[in-house]
């Protein structure tokens, strides 16, 4: 069986047009999460918690070669980093301080993975002495729906976001939609990598009539 790619799965998902706003309906996914506060530019808890959801996420990945064998596996590309951002009034999101922000941050997982795996991995981890990561026993395993949606590919650094989001919201309202939910990002370029201006970000919102 060749590689699963996410990406291409959920094609829909994940390769919204550049600049142009669709509606989509979002289905029951299973992710790996972990909740935090602050800014994702200087925040220590944000770094661990992406750290320790790709710790996981590779591990988890990897589990034949560890022995670990998990009913139902088969070879896959890990997906992409995601984050779910929010404030208690999301309408004021785009202009309420990054150090005031709510995050979870997420990485999809294939239907085989259930608690009981996800325990065994934790399992493997706290017997790694080279790991030093307190947020690892942080991360949960969740089934997430948000249903129809808004999205877009945004171009761009993310500190210049606000200008697409203050669009999309009025896009929402235009249609006859009210937000509903959180703001989500896919972050579908490394930024150690990939020079602040050429980044590509999914940015979505749920919507309701």
């Amino acid at each position: 069986m060749s590689k699963v790619d996410f990406k291409k799965k959920y094609k829909k998902l994940y390769s919204p047009p550049k600049g142009k706003f669709i509606i989509i309906d979002v289905p029951k996914l299973k992710f790996l999460m972990i909740d935090g506060q602050g800014d994702p530019n200087t925040s220590v808890e944000y770094q661990s918690a992406v750290e320790a959801l790709y710790k996981i996420s590779y591990s988890i990945k990897m589990s034949p070669k560890k022995n670990l064998k998990i009913k139902g596996f088969y070879d896959y590309t890990v997906p992409p980093l995601e984050g779910l951002w929010y404030v208690d009034d999301i309408s004021k999101f785009k202009d309420t301080p990054k150090d005031k922000w709510k995050w979870t941050m997420m990485i999809m997982q294939p239907e085989f993975v259930s608690r009981q795996v996800l325990g065994e991995i934790l399992g493997q981890l706290a017997n790694d002495k080279k790991i030093n990561n307190p947020k690892i026993n942080k991360v949960r395993l969740e089934e997430y729906k948000e249903g129809r949606s808004v999205q877009t590919l945004y171009l761009g650094a993310y500190k210049d976001e606000g200008l697409t989001i203050g669009k999309m919201h009025k896009f929402i309202i235009d249609q006859g939609y009210k937000l509903s939910g959180k703001h989500h990002e896919i972050y579908l370029s490394d930024p150690r990598k990939v020079v602040p201006d050429k980044l590509k970000t999914i940015i979505r919102q749920p919507i309701e009539k």
